[in-house]
């Protein structure tokens, strides 16, 4: 008895090749948030330290989102590789600054994906992108958020550490209409 495989297609379209390097974004923002995160925790910053791990399986959780998505429509996957992450900041507001650009990049890949996929007519595609667009303007949103109130606090980290004890950011609001993940959300 010969078994039937599951036909894989290429990448044939500009939105497919888009979606792969998506994941690539997706898995470096994860890789310097936990950067971040290690940096916070050596540092005795635990709120800080825990916002930033959660960001970066959050960030995780979102390629393998994407991934998930090319998996069910059968496009070929092939995970790219991670970039170098910076390690070494000179304070607090370098890392957050940091995780606002990153976060604003984040949200013009996005943008320029979901465009993509509009102007290929791929309109399955586009719906699978709009919760992605929803959950960035939340990110930048949060992110500034931190900015601002670490620009307040003129270097006390313990005011931010203070800020997300009282107002936990990052509260997963969109998870229930989040697309699946593959291999399970972390």
């Amino acid at each position: 008895m010969n078994a039937v495989v599951k036909k894989i297609e290429s990448r044939t379209s500009r939105a497919q090749n888009l979606l792969e390097e998506q994941v690539g974004n997706e898995l470096n923002a994860s890789q310097q948030y936990l950067a971040c995160a290690v940096w916070f925790d050596q540092r005795d910053l635990p709120r800080l330290a825990a916002y930033f791990y959660r960001q970066s399986v959050r960030k995780r959780n979102h390629a393998m989102r994407v991934v998930q998505y090319m998996i069910d429509k059968n496009v070929a996957v092939e995970i790219p590789d991670v970039q170098a992450v910076r390690n070494v900041f000179s304070d607090p507001r370098e890392l957050i600054a940091l995780a606002l650009e990153q976060e604003r990049a984040v949200t013009e890949e996005v943008t320029t994906l979901s465009r993509s996929l509009r102007e290929e007519s791929d309109y399955l595609g586009e719906q699978f992108m709009r919760w992605f667009l929803s959950e960035q303007v939340d990110e930048v949103a949060q992110m500034t958020t931190m900015l601002n109130i670490t620009d307040r606090s003129q270097g006390n980290m313990f005011d931010l550490e203070d800020y997300l004890k009282r107002d936990p950011v990052g509260d997963n609001r969109y998870e229930s209409t989040a697309p699946h993940t593959a291999g399970g959300k972390l």
